[in-house]
């Protein structure tokens, strides 16, 4: 299939003016934005405490390929298969680079050089391989490695950071092994063409590095280095499929989005867990001063995590395995505040302790442990893995969340409530206020609720306290103009910084009538600035969604498109281009705007009621995964066609499952039977379990 063809594919003659948005190559543990100097590695940061960001490790494949002809030159990203080429044609050569971070082997980056000769001649040919790699960073101290393989065929960098995260902590170690490359690359007179292959390994120990340049030389040697790569992505894309019939726009963005954040996330195969989160900008961004540092925010587990999660229940498990393993740094910080519990940080690396620059976030932004709870109850919801919460900890989250809350609030004799006070809400335009109707939503009601529903799911005694204030939280609505005003003292068209408010409904799932909600909208809407994260208008277009107005929901999702950059889908924070970049955060709005918008899903059950807009004819969901079955969904203007797939646990075993799609208006019931479509009217209805 050609390039113009193919929607996965995106090609350009020209890069980007601004090399920030170049696209980013990642997988988990290594990313790099191609011709960059440097690249990051998961878990690795130098500076303490609000100095901490993404230590910057130079990447030796920052070359590229330049002749002495005149030549044209063409880039693509094949998202299929995560590979960035760049094509050089001259008179007579023709030089193939392609370049990938490997999926199943996430220690390896690669970049492969194919020549090929373009007229009958007995003279050799040469490509300048200009390099700006320098084999130093100013965040580890590199020293050179010993020998290995000889010295001729691998050179070695092994170094640490200079300062730990926090006082007494350890600083992470990095070994570099990479195959030398040359100047120059030439094509001998008797040969039509030739290819070359330079690999880097990064690891955290010298035996680590040494094992995986072993296993890079053996895949070169048995021609299994590229096709065990796109092997892994292919494995991906046969397990998710996000496509719409009738906007271009729309499909090339939904592809970009999810090929970006799977990037983000470990491979399918890693068991080793150690993966280190996801930030805002991704692996490939993150250094000293740049896209937040490379911390991990509420945008992993509010944002990102949701439309990740409804495909791939393994990936999902590392993002609440990654904050199981920062429940010390979590107990260090509400212990400073002189609270009980777990307190989550606003900014965190690997220890879970706060790395804020500026301290008033971290001590008021709050809301994020309801967030990270968020995610543990949707993990629950879509897949009823309870180890999880036993042997992985996550109960110790959850229980650690709400004794935080608990010892948090204040009792209010005057109206009989639970007040939050001195706190910063998602709208970061105001902080010290009291009752965020976020905060209060995301924390106490929810996040206590589910700590009594885990409880009770696991036999734990909960304290009366959890379900006590879960249920005298105050809960801030302005009863005359029926709206929940955003904090104590909020007045009507104050100016917005993203959104807040407006989420109430989703993904919080807060119960209101659909005055309430066309309430909030309206009122939030106008004075939400322009400018603002890209994540903000998905929330607004899923609000619209479910009171049936389409095509307000599709004017507001349509102002995401400007904050993606030209031509490798790469997004920007804001829409002028500003901000961190790539976007992470702004794409998983923009991904869940579709997933739960348009379809109407919600987690609790795999609730749907589907509403296209005009310019959609058909949308495809391939590969849901829900209490272990997957399912494909097609839904279309009138109707909703579901697929349950014939397939097996990852044990070998049958899906645990039996599910029926009931409709709520009707209460029609249609079983699901693996390999049988199911098609039935556009009603809202929702899978369940057969009893």
């Amino acid at each position: 299939m050609s390039c113009e063809s193919d929607p996965y594919i995106f090609s350009t003659d020209t890069l980007p003016s601004d090399l920030r948005f170049l696209p980013p190559l990642a997988n988990g543990l290594l990313g790099w934005r191609v011709y960059n100097n440097t690249m990051h590695m998961g878990g690795v940061y130098n500076g303490e405490g609000g100095r901490c960001h993404r230590a910057d490790v130079p990447c030796p494949l920052a070359v590229k390929v330049e002749t002495d002809e005149p030549a044209q030159h063409a880039y693509s990203l094949d998202t299929h298969k995560g590979i960035f080429t760049h094509t050089l044609k001259s008179a007579s050569v023709a030089a193939s680079q392609t370049l990938y971070s490997h999926r199943y082997y996430a220690n390896l980056m690669v970049m492969e050089i194919l020549l090929e000769r373009q007229v009958t001649s007995q003279e050799p040919i040469t490509v300048r391989m200009v390099s700006s790699f320098t084999p130093h960073s100013k965040d580890i101290v590199f020293e050179p490695g010993p020998e290995y393989k000889g010295g001729r065929y691998c050179q070695q960098n092994r170094g640490h950071t200079t300062t730990a995260e926090f006082p007494g902590g350890s600083c992470p170690t990095v070994h570099l092994l990479w195959t030398p490359i040359p100047l120059n690359l030439t094509l001998a007179p008797e040969h039509s063409q030739a290819r070359w292959g330079f690999i880097l390994v990064a690891a955290n120990s010298l035996e680590s590095a040494e094992a995986n340049y072993d296993e890079g030389l053996n895949l070169i040697a048995t021609g299994n280095l590229r096709p065990s790569h796109e092997k892994a992505w292919k494995e991906l894309w046969l397990q998710s499929k996000v496509e719409v019939t009738g906007s271009e726009n729309l499909s090339k963005a939904l592809i970009g989005c999810m090929f970006y954040l799977l990037s983000a996330f470990p491979s399918l195969h890693d068991t080793s867990r150690s993966f280190g989160g996801v930030s805002p900008g991704g692996l490939s961004n993150g250094g000293d001063g740049q896209d937040y540092w490379g911390h991990v925010f509420w945008d992993q587990d509010i944002w990102m995590y949701p439309g990740i999660a409804l495909f791939y229940p393994k990936l999902a498990r590392a993002v609440l395995e990654y904050r199981v393993g920062t429940i010390d740094g979590a107990k260090d910080n509400a212990q400073k505040q002189g609270f009980q519990g777990l307190k989550f940080p606003w900014e965190s690396a690997v220890s879970g302790r706060e790395v804020c620059p500026e301290d008033i976030y971290g001590q008021q932004e709050i809301h994020i442990n309801g967030d990270v709870t968020l995610a543990f109850q949707h993990y629950l919801y879509l897949t009823e893995d309870l180890s999880m919460f036993r042997e992985g900890r996550g109960s110790e989250v959850i229980y650690g969340v709400a004794d935080y809350w608990v010892s948090r609030v204040s009792w209010s004799p005057e109206d009989q409530k639970y007040h939050l006070i001195g706190v910063m809400p998602p709208d970061e335009y105001y902080y010290n206020v009291n009752n965020s109707v976020y905060t209060n939503t995301v924390f106490l009601y929810l996040s206590l609720q589910f700590a009594v529903e885990l409880a009770d799911i696991l036999q734990h005694p909960a304290p009366k306290e959890w379900k006590d204030v879960a249920e005298h939280i105050k809960i801030p609505f302005d009863q005359e103009s029926q709206y929940h005003p955003e904090f104590d003292g909020y007045i009507k068209n104050q100016p917005v910084k993203q959104a807040d408010t407006v989420m109430l409904g989703y993904p919080l799932g807060l119960a209101m009538s659909p005055e309430v909600r066309r309430n909030d909208l309206k009122a939030y809407e106008p004075v939400t600035d322009p400018r603002g994260p890209a994540m903000t208008w998905g929330m607004f277009a899923i609000g619209w969604l479910e009171l049936g107005e389409s095509e307000k929901a599709q004017r507001l999702l349509e102002k995401c498109f400007s904050n993606i950059q030209g031509p490798f889908q790469v997004w920007s924070e804001s829409s002028d281009g500003s901000g961190a970049v790539n976007f992470l955060t702004g794409m998983g709005g923009f991904l869940q705007a579709v997933l739960f918008g348009y379809t109407g899903f919600r987690l609790e059950c795999l609730a749907f009621s589907p509403l296209l807009p005009s310019d959609i004819s058909e949308l495809c969901i391939r590969g849901v995964n829900y209490l272990g079955n997957q399912m494909d969904w097609l839904l279309r203007r009138d109707e909703v066609c579901i697929i349950l797939r014939e397939w097996a646990n990852t044990d070998g075993t049958a899906n645990a499952y039996n599910l029926q799609v009931v409709l709520k208006a009707s209460g029609t019931k249609y079983p699901l039977t693996p390999g049988k479509p199911v098609t039935f009217p556009r009603e809202p209805g929702c899978v369940r379990k057969l009893a």
